[in-house]
């Protein structure tokens, strides 16, 4: 349910912003979409799991947070960020 290193690398890679970028609110909303999607997958057979449940609802509301962040900053890499990875707005 956690993203391979290889994977985690190819999504810093795609999202930074400059080049010792890690830890920027694109990459991390990029990394907990990855994330949110391998676990929505999980749900598909594990119907019942409850606490993996109560752990994808968080980093719902981590990602969530972030954009409403990056939203106040700076509209412009907000919009250009959920039409990269795919999301509602």
């Amino acid at each position: 349910m956690s993203i391979n290193p290889a994977r985690k690398q190819e999504l810093i890679n795609t999202f930074k912003t400059h080049d010792t970028d890690t830890g920027s609110p694109e990459v991390q909303i990029a990394i907990l979409t990855e994330r949110i999607q391998n676990l929505t997958q999980h749900f598909a057979t594990h119907k019942h799991d409850f606490n993996s449940r109560r752990g994808l609802l968080k980093m719902i509301g981590r990602r969530r947070r972030l954009l409403n962040y990056l939203k106040r900053k700076d509209s412009e890499r907000y919009y250009r960020l959920i039409e990269q990875l795919g999301l509602r707005k």
